[in-house]
């Protein structure tokens, strides 16, 4: 049964680095792509870095350009989200999202995804 199982948050000084981890059970064999998103209370799910699985290639959010970096472990069992400079705004919880077939919409569309993970939360302080 697919799985993915998010670590590595926690909290942080503003300027500081945390690296998140996504353990992939079951789905990164089918996986077409994977991303990261976050989510503050009240607002909705934005989408943060994608890696499309095939290709390699990631896409990331303006927010983040130039600070975030996803990857993947060689196995390809593990993504990764390298943070760093973090800002109080990068605050969230953080959620690993994997999508076994091709849909239409953006990158970041949610209804891309059809397998979440329960999220890891990232303090910023200043």
């Amino acid at each position: 049964q697919a799985q993915l199982v998010e670590s590595g948050g926690g909290s942080v000084r503003a300027g500081g680095s945390l690296r998140l981890s996504c353990r992939c059970t079951g789905v990164s064999s089918n996986a077409k792509y994977m991303a990261w998103f976050r989510q503050v209370p009240g607002k909705e799910r934005e989408g943060v870095a994608i890696l499309y699985w095939i290709s390699g290639a990631q896409f990331y959010n303006d927010a983040v350009q130039d600070r975030f970096t996803i990857s993947r472990s060689n196995d390809k069992n593990v993504l990764y989200l390298q943070m760093n400079s973090l800002k109080p705004e990068d605050a969230a919880m953080y959620y690993c999202a994997a999508g076994t077939v091709y849909k239409s919409g953006g990158p970041f569309s949610t209804g891309k995804y059809n397998y979440w993970g329960k999220g890891t939360q990232v303090t910023v302080f200043s």
